[in-house]
């Protein structure tokens, strides 16, 4: 007999008694339900909305009511409809817990206790049907002027102006072979999403998906090339990344801009272009709050997510959609500024704040520099004289 065979005739008696039951065990385990905890995913939702406000905020990044009156306008037109096992409610409640932790699909799976397929398939359907009412929440200014373009230091000089626009770097997760392009000037991932508010504080329109290493000019004028649009005789309000045009107004370079610059100077202006600077940033200080509190409110904007590259481009269109709902809807704006923020901080990505200079990179911009140097020079020099007139009359 060869011996051989004994010794596999043995190792295969050895399978039979020990392994084998080993593998029955497993299959046996494989097969048993593995979410049955008896907090399920309904009843957790159910008791956050039905219990402190703080609760909502925390989790859903809303108050009770807008969670409600949210979940009503995506149950509209079909654009959710309840699932057998998950209802609108923990539909919506899932994608925003989400962006309010930048939670992983295995801890969404845990914590609404369903399977990581469901939570995958209902997170991508909110996500889709909240994009899709861009254009609901996300429009156009008026044309007419904002009450606080009436006030004296403002009127008339900057009656025409709609609103102002900035880039802002929401950071990205891409594999190895993609990121170069989205490299920014601080060696982080980031995609450079194009914003433009009013003074309400609502975003009028937002244009994502452009890599971190693209200028903000250069994102401006894909906007325009895409539908953007400034009506005739309007501008709107820029920082020193932008070329200087009558449809788009900068403030001057070399001069004191930021507010927290003509603080710490503790010195009235001296000249016609520190006024225009100091009345400009005292305006566009409205994008930059309505940028922190977004990114305040839903923290996923802060790190680098688990999702798809297109998914994260759609988070952050989907992100402003929200922040307009809730806005329309008189939530309260001064929490996410006052708010601690459940992501380890170690996580956040330190991404720019935009463009510094212009880097003279779009020639369509360039031909206009020095017609919005006159404009801007006609409209800083009306102002100044009114500043110094007024200044003497109150000596």
């Amino acid at each position: 007999m060869d011996p051989s065979y004994c010794r596999r005739s043995k190792s295969e008696d050895e399978f039979a008694l020990y392994v084998l039951p080993t593998l029955g065990e497993h299959s046996y385990s494989s097969r048993r339900p593995m979410h049955t905890s008896i907090l399920t995913g309904a009843r957790r939702v159910n008791e956050i909305l039905n219990g402190h406000e703080d609760l909502c905020k925390r989790h859903f990044r809303m108050e009770t009511d807008i969670f409600q009156a949210l979940v009503q306008k995506l149950r509209e037109n079909d654009r959710l409809i309840d699932g057998r096992d998950v209802s609108i409610e923990e539909q919506v409640a899932i994608f925003l817990y989400a962006l309010s932790k930048n939670a992983t699909n295995d801890t969404l799976a845990d914590w609404f206790q369903h399977s990581g397929q469901t939570i995958s398939y209902y997170f991508g359907k909110v996500l889709s049907a909240i994009t899709e009412l861009y254009s609901v929440y996300i429009r156009p200014s008026s044309l007419h002027p904002h009450p606080i373009l009436s006030k004296e230091k403002f009127y008339p000089f900057f009656m025409d102006c709609i609103s102002a626009i900035d880039g802002t770097h929401i950071s990205l997760k891409l594999p190895a072979d993609e990121q170069e392009p989205c490299r920014n000037r601080k060696q982080t991932l980031s995609q450079n999403v194009m914003v433009a508010c009013d003074f309400d504080l609502k975003f009028v329109h937002v244009h994502a998906g452009w890599e971190g290493s693209a200028s903000d000019a250069r994102v401006l004028q894909d906007a325009l090339n895409h539908g953007f649009q400034v009506p005739p005789g309007k501008f709107y309000l820029v920082d020193a990344g932008y070329a200087n045009t009558p449809q788009f107004l900068a403030p001057y370079h070399g001069t004191r801009y930021h507010l927290q610059e003509q603080g710490r100077a503790r010195q009235r202006p001296r000249n016609y272009k520190e006024l225009f600077n100091l009345r400009h940033a005292q305006l566009r200080n409205h994008i930059e709050r309505i940028i922190g509190i977004l990114k305040m409110r839903f923290p996923i904007l802060r790190v680098a997510s688990h999702y798809s590259v297109t998914k994260q481009i759609d988070i952050s269109v989907a992100s402003c959609v929200l922040h307009n709902f809730i806005r329309l809807h008189d939530g309260d704006f001064s929490w996410p500024e006052n708010t601690t923020v459940e992501i380890d901080q170690e996580q956040f990505v330190d991404v720019p704040s935009g463009d510094h200079n212009y880097h003279n990179d779009i020639h369509a911009f360039n031909y206009s520099r020095e017609a919005g140097n006159q404009k801007r020079d006609y409209i800083a020099q009306q102002m100044w004289a009114q500043y110094v007139s007024r200044r003497s009359q109150n000596m």
